[in-house]
């Protein structure tokens, strides 16, 4: 009965007070350490790829030996 599977309106309802506010929080810990571990993953990632921008040279992109027509 993780993440809520299986609580339907009257368990939650007829839970103790305490029980319910425990579960919560406890989900909420659970779900806040999963977002943290995400975004420092996603972190790592950013600064691990930086873009590698080629430096392109207008007289290297158009050969002037290819003979044009006349």
């Amino acid at each position: 009965m993780f993440h809520g599977n299986g609580y339907d309106w009257h368990t939650i309802y007829n839970m103790p007070i305490w029980l319910r506010n425990f579960t919560f929080k406890k989900l909420e810990e659970y779900f806040k350490k999963q977002e943290e571990a995400q975004n420092k993953a996603n972190n790592q990632l950013k600064n691990s790829k930086e873009i590698a921008r080629p430096n392109i040279n207008p007289a290297n992109v158009y050969n002037t030996s290819v003979p044009t027509k006349k």
